[in-house]
């Protein structure tokens, strides 16, 4: 509070003095006597009722005190007496209005510290009450610890009793055991004297030791033992083949199933189309010299005959063949046909032709997806399109067989890259000359060999795909299996119509070997054959265990692709006429 009424003190000082020194200075300023009549000025009304700052009773007392003491302001000599008069009058209702001033603000003073007790006084309470509530609220969560405390502690001692009660009843099942260990061992200890006279018994009685009891009983257990576990090894021979052979025909399936392709039958012969029957004269020449040169020089036999608009070229070099066809095309084309025209068109077809192995061999290299091959393998892939094999296109079968390797790899988490190569390079010894003797999975091994392929697993399934050695690649394995599927597909390979009569009349005459069978018929290109049963001399249960034994013996006998259908037949015609 000292700040306050020091304020209050000096604002006082402050309104008692400029009060009257101003009114005075105003009273200076006034005109002469003449003017004396005029009333004095009277201080604003805003001055006069302006609040002031109240100082305390003490400091308003101090401040009246220095206003009343205060010696009047000197008067000038000039100044003559009706001045003087004014002056004192001047003064006079200055020391009124200090007065009045003083008294004022001494009440407001009052008031402001009647005031400021009735707040502290409110502020207290308030404080005092929220004191309370606090003091209240930490009380009451005391009380809330200690009924916690007073439950774990309940719980606790319930826990204790609990214990105390399982520790006397484990004490007792301790000295139950213990009697009941007792009374084993005793039991325990009669048993054994009553074996060991036993024992001695059965010595006596059999003549037989211990020892011989146990190798005669050993003897016995490992004969039943050995029979079991041959059982049991068996089956496990059995079950793993089955699973093998499962997985083996889901690979299969799957590799069929995404790869598939098309298939044309190339003949040994190619026709050339020319535009009149003129020509043929041309093409022979005078006596015969045109057409001895271009057979000559080509390789084939040309075939003029008497069919219209024809001329044939026959080869078994399918190459050769091909090479003069264009050849003679040209020739046709161009109209100059003779000897040295002949020879110049042929060497020029040659050339391009081998520029088109070199494409056909690229091309499939890169159908296959296999990189990094030597030019002279790229060339005899090129061959490959123009040998056939049962009709079958030789690098057909070679593309189709590397998509065959490289999907049942996959399958089986090997290297697709290494089985497709493997696959496209299998038949490669079938583009070799005459002049390389041996089969062909000899033949292509060395010139795989020959042209930079070093890669064992590739060598060997070239070698071994036929399975003339044993395979011990599992590369091989899948060549081979491939290269099976490829040629026993529909349609993938062509025989001859006496080979093909020849097969079904063996496979009928299979089934007529029995003599339970009256007729055998080979359908679907002898993928099944129906046997008919006779009646007389069958029952059912024979007629089942004939269709086994014939499919047995079709297994025994012949070499076929694929599966054969057996079905027996056993019918009993009655028949009456009735009249």
């Amino acid at each position: 509070m000292e700040p306050l009424h020091a304020l209050l003190a000096g604002a006082a000082a402050l309104v008692a003095a400029g009060g009257g020194g101003y009114w005075w200075w105003r009273r200076r300023q006034a005109p002469g006597p003449a003017d004396s009549a005029s009333p004095a000025p009277s201080p604003p009304a805003d001055h006069v009722a302006r609040p002031a700052f109240t100082p305390s009773p003490a400091v308003s007392s101090a401040s009246l005190a220095a206003v009343s003491s205060a010696p009047p302001a000197a008067v000038p000599a000039s100044t003559d007496g009706m001045a003087a008069e004014k002056s004192s009058q001047v003064l006079l209702e200055s020391q009124r209005e200090a007065r009045v001033l003083v008294e004022q603000a001494r009440v407001q003073a009052q008031q402001l510290l009647r005031d400021a007790e009735l707040q502290a006084r409110d502020l207290a309470m308030r404080r005092r009450e929220e004191l309370n509530r606090e003091l209240e609220a930490a009380r009451a969560e005391l009380r809330e610890q200690e009924r916690r405390l007073e439950k774990r502690e309940a719980a606790l001692e319930q826990k204790l009793r609990e214990l105390q009660r399982k520790e006397k009843h484990l004490e007792q099942t301790r000295e139950k055991l213990a009697e009941r260990r007792e009374q084993w061992e005793k039991k325990h200890h009669q048993l054994d004297e009553l074996l060991a006279q036993q024992m001695q018994q059965l010595q006596q009685i059999s003549g037989l030791s211990r020892e011989g009891a146990e190798k005669l009983l050993l003897e016995r257990l490992e004969k039943e033992l050995a029979a079991e576990l041959a059982e049991r090894i068996r089956r496990h021979e059995e079950r793993v083949r089955e699973i093998a052979e499962q997985k083996a025909r889901e690979i299969l399936a799957t590799a069929i199933q995404r790869w598939s392709a098309q298939y044309t039958s190339t003949l040994t012969v190619s026709t050339v189309d020319i535009p009149s029957d003129d020509i043929k004269g041309r093409i022979i020449g005078r006596e015969g010299r045109n057409i001895r040169t271009f057979e000559k020089i080509t390789g084939v036999d040309v075939i003029v005959d008497d069919t219209p608009g024809v001329v044939v070229v026959s080869a078994f070099d399918n190459v050769r063949r091909e090479t003069a066809r264009r050849a003679l095309v040209r020739l046709i084309e161009d109209g100059r046909i003779h000897p040295s025209r002949i020879e110049e068109v042929v060497s020029e077809t040659q050339a391009e032709m081998e520029k088109y192995l070199m494409e056909l061999g690229r091309q499939a290299a890169r159908d296959a997806d296999v990189q990094l091959l030597h030019d002279k393998l790229i060339h005899l892939l090129g061959r490959l399109h123009f040998r056939t094999s049962y009709s079958q296109n030789v690098l057909a079968h070679s593309v189709e067989v590397a998509h065959l390797c490289g999907l049942m790899a996959g399958e089986l988490g090997l290297n697709p890259a290494l089985a497709r190569r493997c696959g496209l390079l299998h038949d490669i010894g079938k583009a070799a000359d005459h002049e390389m003797e041996g089969g062909h999975p000899k033949v292509g091994a060395e010139l795989a060999r020959r042209y930079g392929e070093n890669n064992p697993d590739v060598l060997h399934a070239i070698q071994c795909h036929h399975d003339d050695i044993t395979s011990d690649h599992i590369y091989t394995v899948l060549v081979a299996a491939a290269d099976a599927i490829s040629a026993s597909r529909p349609g993938a390979r062509r025989e001859t119509l006496e080979k093909y009569i020849r097969w079904m009349e063996e496979l009928e005459a299979v089934a007529c070997s029995f003599p339970e069978v009256e007729q055998a018929f080979a359908i679907q290109a002898g993928r099944e054959l129906r046997v008919i049963a006779n009646a007389h001399k069958t029952t059912d249960a024979d007629a089942a265990r004939l269709c086994r034994e014939i499919a047995r013996a079709i297994e025994q006998q012949l070499d076929y692709p694929g599966e054969i259908k057996v079905t027996v037949i056993r019918e009993t015609r009655f028949v009456d006429t009735a009249r």
